[in-house]
């Protein structure tokens, strides 16, 4: 059992609304949890963010460099942070699932890449998400890594520079370089096949490498990587038709979704789309995904992974939108909703209360997820998370609101709602229920100055930041 004082804690630190001198106490807490937390926050105080930079907690510093919704300048001042752990967390940089991380200064990517510690420059451009222009220019460094990594953005390199990355002497590098230009190029996609230590670009290679008549019938007569050789654009068109009848369903998939056949060419393919395939997006499809017209056609077709691919695409025009949004294929509705710019608003509902992948919970954050009228279609509903949904209605009804916050189903939702009157999260802070407590200490209604007791009841001092000595 936890700490009946400290549990409501752990909503504190969510509040939207705490001021910073309660952030700087729970940024004092002997709770580890806590302290992170407060580091985590997207948005923070001027005054808590210079205590973050100087928290004796090397943990602290370490959240807060792979904090992606922090201001890139003050994640940036931690280059001077005395501990090359956080350097190092700085050069990995945040993982934000599907959400764009505004990138360092320059300033601060150049300090990363001179590090003492190589480990940091390495991170740094195998991990890390630096800007183009900044791997750019990496294209002449010393050190044989820096030049691979430089080979990430070849269409920002220049002629003369791409050659020399073509002939660099490291062989390494030399294969970073090649699989940019395999495409068009026969004798580097032998050469890349047949390198031993190709590794994981073999499969790329195969898919993408322009391959020799010679060569195409040695690999389809070696029969490894076979699949991959199937969607090959290069490969001759009577190899295609002989594994077009491969008794691997995989090489059966792969063949009846390359670009040049037609409908009714796909559908003479044995295949089959399993509902649980997990198939990336046809790289042909996405090339032409500001493209109405050939979405739309995609968005018709009886192959389920044309479907599925058109249903990432953000030109995909609005009748394709509407198909899609009906599609038999789960997946396809899944990835429309996660994907399209502008997702029915009712397919999101659908797919949140209905669906059974794990991914529907996250729907309820997209743009578009319906809110007027939920109070209405909900609010008695029997099942627990549709009637969560009322809460989100601008026209909830105070009773309804009221109702939903006593409700053991759904108290710890409503505990959060802002509209709840405040006499009525105090009684929910002083409650038997703990989640509902802490749910409670989120909501951004609650005055400061009940923040405050709460950090006093739980003896939380404040935190005297000037006092503090850094660890490394």
């Amino acid at each position: 059992m936890g700490d009946r004082r400290t549990e409501p804690l752990h909503g504190l630190v969510r509040n939207e609304a705490a001021p910073a001198d309660v952030l700087l106490r729970l940024l004092g807490h002997e709770d580890e949890w806590l302290r992170r937390a407060v580091a985590r926050r997207a948005v923070l105080p001027q005054e808590v963010i210079e205590a973050v930079l100087v928290h004796p907690d090397r943990g602290v510093r370490l959240t807060f460099a792979e904090n992606g919704g922090a201001d890139p300048d003050q994640r940036a001042r931690l280059v001077d942070d005395p501990s090359p752990a956080v350097h190092f967390a700085l050069a990995h940089g945040p993982v934000a699932y599907r959400q764009p991380v505004r990138p360092l200064p320059d300033r601060a990517y150049q300090r990363l890449l001179d590090h003492p510690r190589s480990m940091v420059g390495s991170e740094l451009v195998t991990w890390g998400a630096p800007p183009a222009h900044i791997l750019a220019g990496l294209a002449d460094h010393e050190e044989p890594m820096f030049r691979k990594a430089a080979c990430r953005v070849w269409d920002q390199l220049a002629d003369e520079v791409r050659e020399r990355l073509l002939h660099d002497a490291d062989p390494d590098v030399r294969q970073a370089a090649a699989l940019r230009v395999c495409h068009e190029d026969e004798e580097r996609t032998t050469w890349l096949i047949d390198r031993p230590e190709a590794g994981l670009h073999l499969r790329e290679v195969l898919a993408r490498g322009r391959l020799t008549r010679e060569l195409a019938e040695r690999l389809v007569a070696r029969g490894e990587g076979i699949a991959a050789i199937a969607s090959n654009p290069s490969l001759p068109p009577d190899l295609v038709a002989r594994l077009a009848r491969d008794p691997d369903p995989r090489v059966r998939l792969e063949v009846s979704a390359r670009p040049e056949l037609t409908e009714s060419e796909r559908a003479a393919v044995d295949h089959t789309v399993d509902a649980e395939d997990r198939l990336p997006t046809l790289g042909w499809v996405w090339e032409r995904r500001a493209d109405a017209a050939f979405l739309r056609r995609c968005a018709r077709s009886a192959h389920t992974w044309l479907r599925r691919s058109a249903a990432v695409c953000p030109g995909l025009p609005a009748d394709a939108v509407e198909l899609l949004s009906r599609d038999t294929d789960f997946a396809v509705r899944l990835l429309l909703a996660e994907f399209h710019p502008e997702p029915p608003p009712e397919l999101l509902l659908d797919l949140y209360l209905n669906g059974t992948h794990r991914a529907v919970l996250m729907l309820i954050t997209r743009p578009g997820f319906p809110t007027a009228g939920l109070a209405a279609r909900f609010g008695d509903s029997p099942d627990p998370e549709a009637r969560r949904l009322a809460l989100r209605d601008p026209a909830l009804e105070p009773g309804l609101l009221d109702r939903l916050g006593r409700d053991p189903e759904t108290r710890a939702a409503a505990a959060r709602d802002p509209r709840l009157p405040v006499a009525r999260i105090r009684e929910l802070l002083a409650g038997p229920d703990s989640a509902a407590a802490a749910a409670a200490a989120a909501n951004p209604a609650l005055p400061a100055a009940d923040m405050r007791l709460l950090l006093d009841r739980a003896q939380v001092p404040e935190i005297q930041v000037n006092d503090r000595t850094i660890d490394c």
